[in-house]
């Protein structure tokens, strides 16, 4: 009876802590929805008065004319759509063979070290990278990159406006490839991690089938762990849509959208960050607001097309 007693309170207060931390969880999931909640009615409600103002103009419109109290978005808007874009494309390709490298040909003594290596990158305040791109990077890029792309690339038909214009270092493209070095270590690290959940005897398998290093990579590493991957490179493209300081260095803060990549432009981050201290008037500071509020509309649409995205492909897969 002794016994049965003392299960039976152990029962209690087993089923007591159960209901604590269900309910506890709960509210920790509801907190977050009512912070999201807040977040977005205070971007509405700062955003109005611009809002009102100019109405769908400020979507489409470049001017940003602070003296006469015209404000439009489309600049900022494009400047970090394009540079987030960049980042993508050099951050990718380089972040997938980091991963390829060091899980399928790097040598065991030396993975550990070069992947420490590579995730202390994600540790390095983005000052910093502004700093290294502002005295490095730009001053390479106006010397080197820019004067052979123009003599390259700008010369050709179709791609040449890209590339136009004259070689000043800093710009879209070189926020773009700041852009790239941040967000390559999140992506890589997310990309190294899933590939090592591939089991050995899928590969070991290929292998035996005669398929090549690249073979096994690309039709047994990569679709097994694709869902992984697509979600790696959504973090990514998260951080880069939202980086402030780093690009603030480089890009030239211009609210004038070029169609030359090697132009100065600017992004909602930088646009804020630059501005906000100096937006005495109301309008003036409901329309940094309002660029704001575009720039969470931006991340919730991309990241709702990442979670669309890994569901179809958890669908196709069946798990």
């Amino acid at each position: 009876m002794a016994d049965f007693a003392l299960t039976r309170r152990f029962a209690g207060r087993s089923s007591i802590a159960d209901a604590a931390f269900k309910a506890s969880t709960w509210c920790f999931a509801v907190l977050v929805l009512v912070l999201l909640g807040a977040v977005i009615i205070a971007l509405i409600d700062g955003a109005l008065m611009a809002l009102e103002r100019f109405g769908p103009s400020f979507v489409i419109t470049e001017t940003w004319n602070p003296v006469r109290e015209t404000f439009g978005g489309r600049a900022p808007m494009l400047g970090t759509l394009i540079t987030s874009a960049i980042a993508m494309l050099f951050g990718i390709p380089i972040s997938f063979g980091i991963a390829v490298f060091l899980t399928q040909l790097c040598p065991v003594w030396a993975r550990r070290p070069l992947g420490v290596g590579i995730e202390l990158l994600a540790g390095i305040p983005s000052i910093i990278y502004g700093i290294w791109g502002l005295f490095v990077l730009a001053p390479y890029m106006q010397a080197h990159v820019q004067p052979l792309l123009i003599d390259t690339l700008g010369a050709l038909p179709l791609i040449g406006p890209l590339f136009a214009g004259p070689p000043l270092g800093i710009g879209m493209l070189t926020a773009g490839f700041i852009l790239g070095i941040m967000v390559l270590p999140f992506i890589a690290s997310i990309m190294r991690d899933v590939f090592d959940t591939v089991p050995s005897m899928l590969k070991e398998s290929a292998y035996g089938l005669g398929a090549t290093t690249w073979e096994v990579v690309w039709n047994v590493v990569l679709p097994y762990t694709r869902v992984g991957v697509v979600g790696g490179i959504m973090l990514g493209l998260g951080r880069a849509l939202g980086e402030t300081m780093a690009v603030t260095f480089v890009i030239g803060n211009a609210h004038h959208l070029s169609v030359s990549l090697l132009a100065p432009g600017t992004t909602i981050s930088a646009a804020l960050a630059n501005e906000f201290t100096e937006a005495v008037e109301d309008i003036y500071q409901s329309s940094l607001i309002a660029l704001g509020l575009i720039l969470f509309v931006i991340t919730l649409i991309v990241l709702s097309a990442a979670k669309y995205m890994l569901i179809r492909l958890q669908s196709r897969t069946g798990t």
